[in-house]
């Protein structure tokens, strides 16, 4: 089947098709026609004949007619024929039995000349009967009750119609090669500028916007150049519009963030004496003091981590890579946030398991999963390191209430923030986002699914050491 799914084996297909059928229906025509003519020609003379013959004949027909009288006739007509007077039959001619009693009756009830043509012993052969008349006392004509019936072969008529046939299927073949140079012509014809198209498409969707086909002739190959043309260049000013707006964005992101740095370094200065002093100031006050330090620190990590996708937007993040062996890299991250073995962390993490990587953009992961695991899971917090032929994979799992089939397919999305899924959230929306670019940026990968029971991410990286990857 893959064989027929090109436009050009089905355009030639098409082609024979038709040449075929057109050639099948000419043929059988031609053979119908011919056939009709020769059998018409053939029963026409040979019955013409049997009513000349008859008529031509001098002597009078006595009725009853003797038997004499009935040979002379039919020997007179010197034609394959007998003459029948009820009973009585000539002596010569063909036998009785091979007329039809079809015939013979319709030759006793009707003054008109009949035929019959049939197939004896696969030889086709045309009857003819034919009623005497005689003069009657009213003077008009009527049958005399003698009846002639005459036997025509028609073998050499079959072989001039099957030889017809044979000729016409014959001119029939000889069309289809033809049906297919014409269609191979056609093919290429309508091909040429489909691929032309196709190749452009293709291009237009690796990011050729400025891909264009040149449009020539006036027919509907040439009006859909000519819409491919337009189509790509409403696409490449819409693009290059979209392209110019979200770089705008960008900048004005990476700007204001860069911005917000300096004064929130002084906030968190500031902020940093109010808690310290919170003790010692009014109840209202300190708690005022502290709703500003919780939202200044906030505030702070949304910056930061806005500064942190930017410089992935711009292309600017880098790696620096070194050996670790990861158990100890993973466990220091998790000891830097005061989270260790208990009954709300549970950790496997098998020692000599090696990888290069970027010690600062591994912690940030880390501490983005299991932070995010203790924030809106339920503990245990499960935190697995396994090896593998090609990866290591890290997983962190708890036992909340999961991921909303719905936000699950999003959860990597920037500013998808854990309250549409879960009970509550207090991240900017960004965690995720970075710690995916991360593992990008490593040659690794990070996914989430529900378990049914909580919700489990799982990290994976190149098994890369110093002596290249295992």
């Amino acid at each position: 089947m893959r064989l027929l799914s090109g436009l050009r084996p089905r355009l030639i297909l098409a082609f024979a098709a038709m040449t075929i059928i057109g050639a099948a229906a000419t043929a059988g025509v031609s053979y119908v026609s011919a056939r009709n003519a020769i059998l018409k020609s053939v029963q026409d003379a040979a019955m013409d004949q049997l009513k000349d013959r008859v008529s031509s004949y001098s002597r009078p027909l006595s009725t009853p007619p003797t038997q004499e009288q009935l040979n002379d006739f039919a020997g007179s007509l010197r034609l394959n024929a007998v003459a029948v007077y009820r009973n009585l039959r000539s002596v010569n001619g063909p036998d009785l039995t091979t007329f039809s009693p079809e015939l013979r009756q319709s030759i006793a009830n009707n003054t008109r000349i009949q035929f019959q043509r049939r197939n004896r012993d696969a030889s086709p052969e045309l009857l003819v009967g034919l009623p005497v008349l005689v003069r009657q006392p009213d003077g008009s004509m009527g049958p005399s009750g003698v009846e002639v019936y005459s036997l025509t072969s028609l073998v050499q008529q079959q072989k001039a119609i099957e030889e017809l046939a044979r000729s016409a299927w014959q001119t029939a073949a000889l069309v289809l090669p033809l049906a297919a140079a014409l269609a191979l012509l056609a093919a290429r014809q309508v091909l040429r500028p489909v691929r032309a198209l196709n190749t452009a498409a293709a291009q237009l969707g690796e990011g050729r916007l400025d891909v264009r086909l040149p449009a020539k002739g006036s027919d509907e190959l040439a009006e859909l150049v000519t819409t491919f043309n337009n189509t790509a260049a409403e696409l490449e000013r819409t693009v290059g519009e979209l392209r110019a707006m979200e770089a705008d964005a960008r900048r004005f992101v990476a700007d204001v963030s860069h911005e917000l740095r300096t004064p929130l370094a002084a906030m968190n200065a500031v902020t940093d004496v109010l808690d310290e002093d919170a003790e010692t100031l009014p109840p209202d006050t300190a708690v005022a003091a502290r709703l500003v330090s919780g939202e200044t620190r906030r505030l702070t990590r949304l910056v930061q981590d806005l500064v942190e996708i930017s410089r992935f937007d711009a292309g600017r993040a880098e790696l620096v890579l070194d050996e670790w062996d990861l158990a100890t890299a993973i466990r220091d991250s998790l000891d830097a946030r005061g989270w260790r073995d208990d009954e709300d962390l549970v950790t496997d993490l098998p020692e000599g398991v090696l990888a290069r990587v970027d010690r600062r953009r591994l912690d940030l992961i880390v501490a983005n999963l299991v932070g995010n695991a203790f924030r809106h899971g339920a503990a245990p917090v499960e935190v697995r390191l396994r090896a593998g032929d090609d990866d290591v994979t890290l997983e962190v799992e708890d036992h909340g209430p999961g991921i909303d089939p719905e936000v699950l397919p999003h959860v990597f999305d920037r500013f998808t923030k854990a309250d549409t899924a879960r009970a509550r959230s207090e991240g900017s929306g960004l965690g995720l986002a970075i710690a995916l670019e991360n593992a990008r940026l490593h040659g690794g990968d990070l996914t989430a699914a529900d378990t049914g029971h909580g919700a489990r991410f799982v990290l994976r990286l190149p098994h890369r050491t110093e002596g290249g990857t295992r």
